[in-house]
């Protein structure tokens, strides 16, 4: 069995939703195929929910006039039999009989979650539709009835595994297209939930690890993983394979093609991950997988922006017992990851990607000594395998950037990863320098 992912610009047209149906019929082997909204379906949503918040009813009856315009558009275009344009634009309107209920009810947390999930439940209903008027055999099944999280708003894979198997075996044995969704969940209390952006992904590689599949495969836009980013340097080339660690790193620093935390239940199963483009199904993307020994010396390059860097300086305090402690506990508390760190014998300098908490945390680090704060930075991740010990790597990587101020280094900390903090105006023309430089 294999699992495959198809991403929100994969099925935002009808053309897109043909291919998939292509894709997923070009053998018979089982799959199980997980869908993300239409693209821009989401960010609709998102905003309909914003305006709700802000209690400006005909802003957000504005998009969903929009929104409604979009699906009846793309329900002509899909189908061809009258009878399945009917059952889909059904489907449509019960949808929309929940988010117009949101227009006239309190607008909480719990319904803003519901609200965000009617772009998966309403893309996979389409999609199986689409398989049925081209008579072939598919079972719809609801993420929400078996993706969980658990109390620390964490996968629960125990649940999970359990409770796709209780799915799974209730459908006809000859079924071979399972659809489902993507980013959609339940959480602890059963009240509906999602993954967080990108979650389509994690619900790919948690399906594909409960289910010992074969592959779990990511169809998107682009040929695998790049060595750079394409939309700022030229001539990038796909990496044909990739170590779960270099794929982990890439993913986290900012390549957009992979949701970071997909790697986990895959890698735990060592269940290879192959990364290809919907509209090139051909082409052979990049293999991620246990058994990649990459050679030695840099493989890509990404970049991660909307980076803050706040350094503590203190002449009696940073070497004192527990003081390092002190500090990271602040971040606990306020529960805000530290991307990058780095230590002198009079500072220490981290970097955090959530502004959240920023003035609470700023306060509490000031008792300490003094604080700079630098927004609008950008992490500049350089991923290889043994990246640190390699001779004269990071000569070249430094006589590459030339005269780019460097805010940060993290060098050692990782086998695969060197992590470099500039400002941001600074980051595409790094990119490119770097791209020079060292491919």
């Amino acid at each position: 069995m294999k699992v495959l992912k198809f991403g929100g610009t994969s099925v935002g047209t009808p053309e897109g939703m043909n291919q998939i149906r292509q894709i997923i019929t070009a053998d018979s082997q089982k799959k199980v195929v997980v869908l993300s909204a239409l693209s821009g379906v989401t960010n609709s949503l998102v905003e309909i929910g914003e305006h709700l918040r802000r209690k400006d009813i005909e802003a957000a009856k504005k998009v969903v006039e929009k929104l409604d315009h979009k699906y009846r558009g793309f329900i002509e275009e899909l189908y061809s039999a009258d009878n399945f344009k009917k059952k889909a634009i059904e489907a449509l309107e019960k949808s929309e009989q929940f988010i117009n209920s949101c227009l006239s009810e309190p607008f909480t947390n719990r319904r803003d979650k519901e609200l965000l999930a009617q772009g998966e439940l309403m893309s996979t209903k389409l999609f199986n539709l689409h398989l049925q008027e081209h008579e072939l055999k598919s079972a719809l099944i609801s993420a929400l009835d078996f993706v969980r999280t658990d109390l620390q708003s964490e996968p629960d894979e125990a649940y999970i595994n359990k409770e796709l198997s209780d799915v799974l075996v209730k459908l006809p044995a000859e079924t071979k297209l399972i659809i489902t969704q993507g980013y959609i969940c339940r959480n602890a209390e059963g009240h509906i939930d999602n993954l967080q952006r990108g979650g389509s992904d994690y619900t790919a590689s948690l399906i594909g690890a409960a289910l010992f599949a074969d592959e779990i495969q990511i169809w998107t836009d682009i040929d695998g993983m790049h060595n750079n980013d394409p939309r700022v340097v030229k001539n990038t080339f796909s990496i044909p394979e990739l170590s779960f660690e270099e794929a982990a790193e890439l993913a986290y620093f900012g390549a957009k093609i992979l949701h970071p935390s997909c790697i986990r239940p895959a890698q735990r199963k060592s269940i290879p991950v192959r990364l290809k483009n919907t509209m090139k199904p051909d082409a052979p993307g990049t293999l991620i997988d246990s058994t990649n020994k990459t050679k030695e010396g840099i493989t890509a390059i990404a970049a991660k922006d909307s980076i803050i860097a706040i350094k503590v300086k203190s002449l009696r305090m940073l070497m004192a017992y527990g003081f390092l402690r002190r500090v990271f506990e602040i971040f606990e508390k306020y529960k805000t990851p530290i991307d990058v760190i780095t230590t002198s014998e009079v500072a220490i300098s981290v970097t955090i990607d959530n502004p959240y908490y920023l003035d609470s945390i700023l306060s509490e680090l000031r008792p300490f000594g003094e604080v700079e704060v630098d927004a609008e930075q950008s992490i500049i991740c350089i991923v290889g395998n043994l990246v640190a010990e390699k001779p004269g790597l990071v000569g070249k990587i430094f006589a590459a950037l030339g005269d780019i101020p460097v805010r940060m280094i993290s060098y050692g900390g990782s086998r695969h990863n060197i992590s470099i903090v500039v400002d941001t105006k600074f980051k595409q023309e790094a990119l490119k320098k770097l791209n020079d430089g060292v491919f």
